[in-house]
Order: C-alpha cells, then structure tokens, then sequence
C-alpha cells in the first residue's frame, strides 16, 4: 500500500509505517493537495496529529492561492482539529488568502457555526464586529488623518485629477464619506500642463486654532528646473471652501505639518524627514530646512510625521520606496531638533509574506480615538498575480499599541491584517452617494483628469450633459472627461447614452482609464453615414481598434453600453433601450488589459489606479458634440 491509499482509506498505522519507513514522502501530493493539506481537509484529527508532532511537515507552506492548513482544516468541519490548529500549531483564523478570504470566513460561509463561535472566542469579536482591509479601495493612497473631537478627517493624493485632495469624514475609523475638496477652483489646481500622475502628491491634513490646513506636495513636469513645491491652504470648515493656494519654494515630497507645545509651527519633508518653520497662518517659510533624521532603513525615507507623546518626539516614516519593500519605521528623541533614536522594533510595519493579497504597506500615520485607543492608517496594495496594481494604493487601518518601554508597535508587529476588530467608537454607516440628473446632482465620487472647460457638464431633462472634448484621451489636453475609481477586481459598469447626430470622427461612450498613456474607449462613432460601436485599446504610443461593428440606430436612440470586468478580462456589450431589447448584443471581450495599472507600461509617473466613466470627444468640427448620459451605474460583483 502506498502513502496516498492509506491516507485515501484513512489507515493510520499504514501511514505511519510508510511515513516512518520515507520520512520525506510527507510532502508528498494527492488530487493536487500537499499531503497535509490533503488530511486537514478529511478533518481526521488523529492522522493530523501524526502529521504534525512526528513527520517532517513544515507548516509554513501556503498554497498557489496563499490558504495555510487552517483553511483547509476549517473546510472539513471539525472544531476539535480547528482548535488543535489554533492552540497548538499557532494558525490564525483571521490570516487572508490572495482573496483576502480568512478561515473565519469560510466557517460563517460554510455554516460551520461551531467553528465560527470558536473564532469568536479566539478574536474576541464576531465577524460582524470586524472590519476588513483595505478600509478604502481603489486609489486612495498616502493617507493623512486628523481627529477633530469625536470626528476624524482623511486627506489622499489626487495626482492631476480634478476636484484636487479629497477630504474624508469618519466618525467610527471605518465608515469614510468624502465631504469636500481641498482645491476646487480651476485656476488654483495650476493643473492643465501636467502629465498624468503629477500634480498633488502625499497630503497632509491638521488642525490648528479653529482651522484645518492642507499642505501636498504640487509635482510638476521634468521639463524645467522646478520639479517640486510646497501647497498649502487652509479653511474654518473641514470640507471647505479652502483659501487659494500658496506655493513655498522648498524641494522635496510629502510635506507634514507639526505644531510644537509652543505654539510655534513647522514643515517636514523628505529627504529623510527636513524640517523648517513655518508662519502660524501656513503661508510663508521662516528659516531653512534642515535634517532631523535620514531614516532607518536609509532607503527613500519619505512620509515623515511628528508626534509629541509622554515627553517624546514620535517621527514616523515611509522608507524603501513604494514597492514590495515599502514599510513603516518610527525614531525618537526627547528634544525637537535631536538626535533620534531608531526603535528597535523597526519596521513597525511592513508586508512580509510576498504571496499575501495585501502588500506594499507603509505612508502611514497615527490618530488617538476619543476612547484613548491608537490607530494607524497607511497605504497598501493589492496585485492581481501578484503582478499588475489594477486598484492603485489603496488605503488601510491597523491598532497601535505602545509598549512598556514607550515604543509603538503597529498590528503587534504582524504585518497588514485583513480582517481585524473595530475600534471601540459607535458604528455610524454613511448613507450611499448617488448622482441624481433630474436634480443636477453629481455625486463626489466623479473626477475629471485635470480640470474640464467652464460648462462641461450640465443637466437637461435628467440626462447628463457632457461637452465633447476638442482634444483625444491620448493627449493631456483632453478636457471633460468624467471618472470614477475602480474599487473592485471585479465589477460591472453601464451607461445609457443618447445616440447623437456625428460628424467626422466624433465619438462618445464609456471608457476604462489610467491616463493619456493607456486607456481603452467603448464607443459610438459613424462613418459613411452607418453607426459604429468600436472598442479601441490606447498603449503608449498605439491606437488599436479591437472590435468594429454596425449598428442599426436612429440620432435619437437610447443605447445602454456595459463593460463587465473579471480582474485582467474586459467584456464589452450594448443594447438599444428604445427598441426595449432585454439581451445584450456582446461587441469584444479583451482577455488582459494589463495596461491599466502603474505596471502595464514604462511611461511618465504611474502611481494612481485604474478608472472608468464616460468621454465625448468633439474634435475640431464645427458642430460640437455634447454628450447625453444617464444611470451611469457602477455594480460591485
């Protein structure tokens, strides 16, 4: 009898003899499944306990999908091997795999309601009482966090999208409303000349004398001899209006402001953490900047922040870029201006397992709760085969706790956790945000690549009005272009347009969006006097059309056009509204649109995400366009 007949037909004394006879068959494969794998999974405990306590099984190995032994044990539904898992093997049930899904989730989505009350003992919670990372999907990077008595504010990088730095709202660290903007006049953004992937990079958002200020980082183009200043404004009301701009001459990014204990006020910034004081009201530097401290690792030390605590001075830092290495490290000193000690604990946060489904974790910063409770938000994100960064940085939330010797520790030094208890702070659910046409409402979810011509958008009878572009998506001259984030690898987007009279290569419809470099349009275009739908792929340099087909439609008709989305795969079809047709008509589907993420392509500055929305390019013809849209419906799957 051999290792995979008795492990089939569960004959204990079989395998030992085997196991003891060929001690390195145990890593062996049956139906596909690491052998131990393979026994959790039949949930027979006695056989398992061989496993663990007398073979050479290492119970560090993960699967292709990143799932440890307890989620293979949690499948077969026994507690007691679940909890011989957790208490003597050390397994987590709250450990993710490459879909964030936690052994915890699998007991509640398998109905293992023992098993489930089990993990509650464990986590000291119910899955309900948890909350799960990312906290914001899609691109939102370089968190910056503020709490304001009981409410907490969040600023993200916005790049060269318009309304620019979105302002959140929390009143439970979880539940985020974007309530403002920090720049919302077109002639402040300054951002028409700018490549995509420049403009405002790394916020900061503070609280100082009854008003709340903004700094950012303006990133320019590499064309002249200024790549880089310092914005900062400032308002009485934490979603605006903000005053106009100003712009200090200092180099570098991620700028932070500190208020010391004596009132006296300061900018830190990169490299390592610079520091320099500035005016009270935020609008002019006072001396020259000078290093506090390089940094820990001494590897692109950015995203520095001050805190003073119990006599300390807290700065915390982003180092070893914003790839798989980047990480989170804190230094101390008991005066201001130094020197800093480095914690011995660093880095206080950093993704260590190169398979999880949460990576590149670091820009972080610290808040206090009402309650006494700290907490850290900071960047992170997600891969699909641990390749392409589809979502862009997206924004998480971990516990701090600080030691007995006054150092503090991010998640227990563990890394990113996915799914992790909430903070003990009421639960206040944000109502969902939806556009309303026949209203004039535009929800804030909606962003334009740079800022769009005075009137683009209007509203007409419950439609949308969209000016038509002059200039292509290739170019950044492209104006009224309408966006939203991808949060999820896998969605469904649809708008209904009215079928327009065109002339020339006029064209509008929905479009998958990273910037002028790589995007891909799904639309409406006419030629020798017969409507087309096209899909056209944009990648660095070439325009290809993908799929060209004829459509028999009237100026006039309604056409609902949908782009499913399944991770890299794109399904593009339609349907015509008025003629009240039910199944839509497929036109392409692209299988790997690996371009629309910061690694598709070697161009420019590629630190955002991937978007989608609407377009109406114009052209130079005499008639402009305007586009007509409604029920732009953006469907989670």
């Amino acid at each position: 009898m051999n290792l995979e007949i008795a492990v089939k037909e569960q004959n204990l004394s079989e395998m030992i003899r085997i196991l003891t006879e060929d001690p390195p068959s145990v890593d062996g494969v049956i139906d596909g499944l690491w052998i131990p794998f393979y026994v959790a999974r039949l949930g027979n405990e006695e056989m398992f306990r061989y496993i663990v306590e007398y073979s050479r099984a290492s119970f560090n190995v993960m699967d292709e999908k990143n799932r440890d032994v307890l989620h293979y044990g949690t499948e077969s539904g026994n507690l007691s091997l679940v909890r011989y898992l957790v208490e003597k093997v050390g397994m987590s049930p709250v450990r993710g795999d490459v879909d964030l899904v936690t052994p915890f989730d699998l007991a509640h989505q398998m109905g293992y309601l023992e098993i489930e009350r089990y993990f509650e003992e464990v986590c000291q919670a119910k899955l309900c009482e948890m909350y799960r990372n990312p906290i914001l999907t899609g691109m939102h990077p370089d968190p910056s966090i503020v709490r304001v008595g009981e409410d907490y504010y969040m600023v993200n990088s916005s790049f060269i999208y318009f309304p620019c730095i979105p302002i959140s709202h929390s009143r439970d660290l979880i539940h985020w409303e974007v309530i403002g903007h920090a720049i919302t006049n077109p002639e402040w953004a300054k951002l028409q000349e700018l490549e995509g992937g420049r403009g405002y990079w790394a916020p900061d958002i503070s609280y100082y004398e009854g008003k709340f200020y903004i700094t950012a980082t303006y990133r320019l183009n590499d064309t002249g001899t200024v790549y880089r200043k310092q914005m900062v404004t400032s308002s009485e009301r934490p979603e605006g209006p903000y005053c106009e701009p100003v712009f200090l001459d200092e180099d570098g990014i991620d700028p932070s402001i500190f208020t010391d204990e004596d009132g006296k006020r300061y900018m830190i910034l990169n490299r390592g953490a610079r520091i320099f004081e500035i005016s009270p009201d935020g609008k002019k530097q006072i001396s020259k900047a000078k290093l506090l401290y390089y940094g820990h690792q001494k590897r692109a030390p950015e995203g520095s922040h001050l805190l003073k605590k119990d006599g300390y001075y807290y700065l915390f830092q982003a180092e070893g870029g914003t790839g798989p290495g980047h990480r989170i490290s804190v230094s101390r000193s008991r005066t201001l201006f130094g020197n800093y000690e480095p914690c011995p604990y660093n880095p206080i946060m950093r993704q260590t397992d190169e398979k999880a489904g949460i990576q590149r974790c670091g820009h972080g910063k610290p808040v206090q709760t009402t309650n006494g409770e700290w907490y850290m938000v900071y960047l992170c994100g997600r891969q699909i085969d641990g390749k392409y960064s589809m979502l862009g940085r997206e924004t998480a939330l971990d516990p701090i706790t600080w030691n007995s010797d006054g150092w503090p520790m991010v998640n227990n030094l563990q890394g990113p956790s996915v799914l992790q208890k909430k903070p003990n702070l009421e639960e206040v659910l944000v109502p969902e945000e939806k556009d309303d046409f026949s209203k004039g409402v535009l929800s804030t979810q909606w962003v334009s690549p740079r800022a769009p011509e005075e009137g683009a958008f209007t509203f007409k009878d419950g439609y949308l009005l969209v000016l038509g572009s002059r200039e292509p998506l290739s170019t950044m001259y492209a104006r009224n272009l309408l966006v939203r984030r991808q949060c999820h690898f896998r969605f469904v987007f649809r708008a209904e347009v009215k079928v327009p009279k065109l002339y020339g290569k006029q064209d509008l419809g929905i479009t998958c969006y990273y910037d002028e470099n790589t995007y891909l349009t799904y639309g409406i275009s006419k030629q020798d006097g017969q409507y087309r739908i096209c899909v056209v792929e944009h990648i660095g340099d070439d325009t290809i059309c993908a799929s060209e087909q004829e459509v028999e439609v009237l100026a006039g008709d309604r056409l609902e056009l949908c782009v499913d989305t399944k991770y890299l795969k794109r399904t593009f079809s339609f349907r015509n509204l008025t003629k009240e047709e039910q199944k839509y008509t497929e036109s392409k589907i692209l299988e790997n649109v690996y371009y629309l993420c910061d690694e598709g392509i070697r161009r420019g500055k590629r630190f955002t995400g991937a978007m989608v929305g609407i377009y109406a390019y114009s052209g130079k013809e005499e008639n402009r366009l305007v586009g007509m849209f409604r029920n732009m419906n953006y469907m989670p799957k």
